[in-house]
């Protein structure tokens, strides 16, 4: 068993590791250097590991690490991609991690390359042998962008567990719900002219206004019948995000494009939303002359509620001492709960620290995370049930 390096440079190497994640293929980056740093320390404990390529992309892929054998057990799960960064407004290298006031500051220490640290940490005060249910750990990439590398997992049904750990920052509050995520492209192609006649063209912009005008109407009769009290946007939002469209003041605008981010609430259906808003969009732009088409940026991501009473979550809640609660982004959760497992959202750092400059991981959650996840361990792949 080869040495494992502490905490703190084991989150340095990771944090030094580029592997931003982004819609943008001039930004986007492969993960498979931090999912190598990661095998090569899990094998020298004694995991065995197998990395998975996404079969559209050798610069990406998953790693799944498994000691123990058998389908129940413990999964803990994270991804390796980070957001991309606003470089000038950071106060450090995003990619040098850096300890001051109290905190460790870097591109992904928070949101959430630190949680495998956290993990490979808690392994010091486990003996592989002990275990008498596997634990398995999981990276994964692209949970900032598409969620390929989840949906990898789920499109080869793996991995088997009873338990699931997403390790997204909660502050160390279990999470046993969030809302789905829907992002749209709405795009009106009419016909271009000269702006001092009308007659000459067909406007995409002014159709798009009736367009937004149908999504609004939509989005308070989604708020009127949909509400789930445990969340506290109580509602499913529409945001309407940005709008692209025309070249030139003085032309007929030729064409539109409005990009909306849809949050559902769990137990609606996302593809019966989707269609419900194509058919709205597309009926509302032909009544002006315009054609219309309607293109998620990726497929949806399911609303997440997992077992309230379940003994994941009361025993984090437990340990934590921090009642269960709900959160508004997404996570890689829905897609452990489609595989069976009894799925909790718990880690260090804050979502108020994550897709900022200058993210941070406060001192004072590393112990009580670690501590956490080798109170889990135990009790999931050791005592007996």
């Amino acid at each position: 068993m080869s040495a494992l390096p502490d905490f703190q440079d084991m989150l340095k190497t990771l944090v030094g590791t580029p592997s931003v994640s982004c819609t943008n293929p001039d930004v986007d980056q492969g993960n498979l250097d931090v999912i190598h740093h990661l095998a090569n320390w899990l094998d020298g404990l004694g995991f065995q590991t197998e990395v998975t390529p996404l079969p559209d992309n050798p610069r990406k892929g998953n790693l799944i690490a498994t000691a123990g054998s058998g389908d129940d057990g413990l999964v803990l799960a994270g991804h390796t991609d980070t957001v991309p960064y606003d470089d000038g407004a950071w106060h450090s290298d995003p990619f040098a991690l850096t300890l001051r006031d109290d905190a460790y500051f870097g591109l992904g220490t928070c949101d959430m390359k630190g949680f495998f640290p956290l993990v490979l940490d808690a392994l010091r005060a486990v003996r592989l042998a002990d275990l008498s249910r596997p634990l398995t750990i999981i990276a994964t990439s692209d949970e900032e962008s598409s969620m390929a590398g989840a949906r990898l997992l789920e499109a080869h049904s793996r991995p088997k567990a009873r338990y699931a750990i997403v390790g997204e920052p909660t502050g160390l509050t279990p999470v046993y719900a969030h809302k789905g995520i829907m992002m749209l492209a709405i795009r009106l192609t009419g016909h271009t002219g000269h702006s001092s006649d009308p007659s000459l063209g067909c406007n995409a912009l002014d159709a798009m206004h009736g367009v937004m005008s149908e999504i609004m109407r939509l989005r308070d009769d989604l708020a009127a019948r949909h509400q789930h009290p445990g969340f506290a946007v109580t509602t499913p939002t529409i945001n309407l995000g940005c709008l692209h469209a025309g070249d030139n003041p003085n032309r007929i605008c030729g064409h539109a494009e409005l990009q909306i981010d849809v949050r559902l609430l769990p137990g609606m259906d996302s593809q019966a939303l989707l269609e419900t808003l194509t058919e709205l969009a597309t009926s509302s732009a032909a009544r002006t002359g315009t054609s219309c088409s309607v293109t998620p940026f990726y497929p949806p991501v399911a609303p997440f509620e997992g077992d309230l009473q379940g003994d994941l979550a009361a025993s984090l809640s437990r340990w934590s001492g921090r009642a269960p609660a709900t959160v508004a982004f997404g996570t890689e959760a829905p897609f452990y709960q489609a595989l069976g497992m009894e799925t909790v959202v718990f880690g260090a750092g804050s979502i108020d620290q994550a897709h900022q400059p200058n993210e941070y991981l406060a001192l004072e959650q590393v112990e009580p995370g670690k501590q956490a996840i080798t109170n889990s361990i135990r009790r999931y792949c050791m005592e007996a049930h």
